[in-house]
């Protein structure tokens, strides 16, 4: 038997293509061209931490939608195991999941994507979570410990801010949020260093620019 050896994507490339079995019928990289993908893994159904992140992403789905997101979780547990622990969180806890969960028991998607750390666990994903966007090229990876749940709230945020990098083409820093002002791209030439005070940004030093938008 082959042994699956787990690649690890890189940023500002394409993501790597996949077909699945999930809860919500077959699903592919293709089906999110022109959109958004948060895809995102968890170690096991049926475990507290897990219930809870995708209480918080099903909380948060409207507002990913409306930022033309999708969501798409996976685990390497049965179909089955799936729709019965939708099912609980939604008897137990009220909240219904509204998006795909990926069947992966052969972990074929969850080697391609590097979701599988030996030091962690050689059988369950990690807590991985990939950008995806509409061209489907590869933007963020972010990774938790089996022990600590994500924060939806950071997924939104860092959304946003990739949002705004490329429709306005600057940078934005740390802890932005909408409405904050974002960081204009440094000169390149010692010309454009020395007009950069008398372009009307805020101008801290010939490196440090921002503006509002």
């Amino acid at each position: 038997m082959t042994e699956l050896v787990s690649s690890f994507p890189h940023l500002n490339e394409p993501a790597p293509a996949f077909s699945a079995k999930t809860t919500h019928g077959d699903r592919s990289l293709a089906d999110y061209k022109g959109k958004w993908l948060i895809l995102f893994s968890h170690p096991a159904d049926f475990t507290p931490v897990c219930t809870t992140e995708f209480i918080g992403f099903a909380k948060a789905a409207d507002k990913f939608k409306s930022m033309n997101c999708e969501l798409l979780g996976l685990s390497i547990d049965s179909l089955f195991s799936h729709l019965a622990w939708t099912r609980n969180i939604q008897e137990k806890f009220g909240v219904k999941i509204p998006f795909p969960i990926i069947e992966d028991i052969k972990m074929e998607v969850a080697h391609a994507y590097g979701m599988v750390h030996p030091g962690a666990a050689d059988t369950q994903a990690v807590r991985a979570t990939f950008f995806i966007d509409p061209k489907g090229v590869l933007r963020a990876m972010v990774y938790y410990p089996m022990s600590n749940g994500r924060s939806i709230d950071e997924f939104v945020r860092l959304l946003q801010a990739m949002q705004t990098s490329d429709k306005n083409s600057v940078a934005t820093p740390e802890g932005w949020t909408p409405g904050c002002d974002v960081i204009v791209p440094p000169p390149k030439t010692s010309d454009a260093a020395d007009k950069r005070p008398s372009e009307g940004y805020k101008t801290t030093d010939w490196y440090y620019s921002t503006k509002s938008l």
